[in-house]
């Protein structure tokens, strides 16, 4: 868990777009920077160091070489420097903060934090929070597009390349694994999701408990189990009316104050170990509000307050 006067926040950009259908995501890491995230961090008492973006070749020097799997080798090699990167961050007792970028950066973020609890014999949760469960694989994708494949990947299933990435699979058990904030799921995914099993909070499941209640029951599941516990935010969890700059936005997501809410819970939990924020879209954004209200959520996650 993050304490303000013992670690430092290490932020670590991955500027990726070949996981997603639309362009502009690679500049999500830029949007949350200039969105001041830096300055509302050190407003909270923590040390920080921007560690700069991994380079990432751009999709137009590369080919489509398997349409249900694009830019495969682009997106392994690059997510192998991440995955790399963040071990070695958390080998130095310091804060993961990784900016993406589509939701293929998770391939990456997993895999370095599940190799760094596996050496240490810590057990990995994650909190999934976003519109889409990302658990399509190479035969039930309707695009292609390996951002809605991570976490499928990162359970042991889906192509060998994706399951097999960084040396060792599975990544993470499916029981420790809840996601929140769905709403649109792929036929063939629900499929893999009843059979891998995660605990699944839609959001006609925060309409009816709300989202409080939800948060509260799973970090208290969490704490009673997991040692490294992983939020891993798609800003297109959030309703397109507060967050209208998101590479795949899907209407009925949450509210301005269940956003801020749910990450504010999990601060005040603290038991939150590494955060991964991704698919911030600069194109379809308007002055830059979907990147400040981000980087807000970033805060309120790791300790800001109203009073």
């Amino acid at each position: 868990m993050i304490k303000q006067t013992e670690q430092i926040v290490s932020i670590i950009g991955f500027p990726v777009d070949l996981g997603a259908g639309r362009r502009g995501v690679d500049m999500g890491p830029s949007a949350l920077r200039i969105a001041g995230l830096e300055s509302k961090l050190r407003a909270l008492g923590y040390k920080v160091e921007d560690t700069g973006d991994i380079n990432i070749e751009i999709m137009e020097r590369q080919k489509i070489i398997n349409p249900k799997l694009k830019y495969l080798n682009e997106i392994l090699k690059t997510s192998r420097k991440l995955a790399a990167r963040i071990e070695k961050v958390l080998e130095q007792n310091k804060f993961p903060l990784c900016l993406g970028g589509d939701h293929s950066m998770a391939l990456g973020t997993l895999a370095g934090i599940s190799s760094y609890c596996r050496k240490n014999n810590l057990t990995l949760g994650v909190i999934w929070i976003d519109a889409h469960a990302d658990m399509n694989t190479d035969e039930t994708t309707p695009s292609g597009n390996i951002h809605g494949m991570p976490l499928a990947a990162s359970m042991g299933l889906g192509h060998p390349e994706l399951v097999d990435f960084y040396g060792f699979a599975p990544k993470l058990k499916p029981e420790n694994c809840t996601i929140i904030a769905a709403r649109s799921i792929d036929i063939e995914e629900r499929e893999i999701i009843k059979k891998l099993n995660p605990a699944v909070y839609t959001m006609s499941d925060v309409d009816k408990l709300g989202i409080h209640r939800i948060i509260s029951r799973v970090l208290k599941q969490f704490k009673e189990k997991i040692d490294h516990i992983h939020v891993s935010f798609d800003v297109d969890s959030v309703d397109p009316n507060f967050a209208p700059g998101v590479g795949t936005p899907v209407p009925g997501g949450l509210n301005y104050r269940e956003a801020h809410l749910l990450m504010e819970s999990i601060a005040e939990c603290g038991c939150m170990s590494s955060l991964g924020v991704a698919e911030v879209n600069p194109i379809l954004d308007v002055k830059n509000s979907s990147a400040v209200f981000a980087a807000d959520l970033i805060a309120s996650s790791m300790g800001q307050r109203i009073l």
